[in-house]
């Protein structure tokens, strides 16, 4: 007759073995929300590109904001001399679904932001051709015999364009930085150079005029750390509580060469 299987004793963990267990457990976790932060700011950040691009007339630019070598903007220098006068303007247009953000009374003269300014601003953005930066002289529109500037844009040094493009069918905003002033006799033109285009990965996110780089860009902290802890290894795991000893003397070894 075979016997009954006697029960199991339960085992009881010393005190000391139960603390060793509790700071096995707070450092895995610990080392978790960093690799779980950094899995998350791969994704969230600001794609910038610097460049220097002067701006011809009867030339456009086409600027691609999110390098898919497909054109989401168009930045132009239109120009034309007739009998009864010239006509000069730097204008800003999107392809379908993207737009140009307006000043306060028209979408159709861009705003020119200040570096720190958010995108969007609350304005309407026009798809349309925005104009920058009009002059006209003669007998021409609005024009009367005197030369005529117009827009936000003339003489503007290293001024935000807001922009407003569709990627995968979501919206995300960018800037782009311009750099635009008007010179007289002889020349009686406009010098325009783009210096600077970026835009934000996240759709929906608003950006900031000028930031080449968010705040999500920034190396993750662990949430009851000011710096990222060091991560338990299992050889560490193993050795038990000489291996957590051997943790704890590793953090600030790594503090102080963060701050020197």
């Amino acid at each position: 007759m075979k016997r009954a299987p006697r029960p199991r004793r339960t085992a009881n963990l010393s005190e000391s073995i139960h603390h060793q267990l509790n700071m096995y457990a707070i450092a895995a976790s610990a080392a978790g929300v960093g690799v779980l932060a950094l899995a998350q700011n791969a994704e969230a950040k600001i794609i910038y590109t610097a460049t220097h691009r002067v701006l011809e007339a009867h030339h456009h630019y086409n600027l691609d904001l999110n390098h898919d070598r497909k054109a989401d903007f168009k930045l132009g220098y239109f120009y034309s001399r007739v009998t009864s006068g010239t006509i000069r303007s730097i204008y800003a247009s999107g392809v379908p679904a993207n737009g140009v953000e307006g000043t306060p009374g028209s979408p159709f003269l861009a705003a020119a932001f200040n570096r720190g300014t958010a995108i969007p601003n609350h304005h309407r953005f026009s798809q349309a051709k925005a104009r920058m930066a009009y002059q006209c002289d003669g007998f021409i529109g609005m024009c009367a015999q005197t030369t005529s500037f117009k827009g936000d844009w003339v003489n503007a040094r290293d001024k935000y364009l807001g922009l407003k493009l569709k990627i995968q069918g979501k919206t995300h905003y960018g800037w782009a930085r311009l750099t635009i002033r008007w010179e007289p006799y002889p020349t009686y033109k406009f010098a325009a150079v783009l210096t600077g285009y970026a835009y934000e990965t996240i759709p929906n996110k608003a950006i900031i005029a000028g930031a080449t780089k968010g705040p999500d860009d920034a190396v993750p902290h662990a949430a009851l750390s000011t710096r990222t802890p060091t991560p338990v290894t299992l050889g560490m795991l193993a050795l038990g509580a000489p291996g957590l000893s051997i943790w704890k003397r590793e953090e600030p070894v790594a503090a102080m060469s963060e701050s020197n």
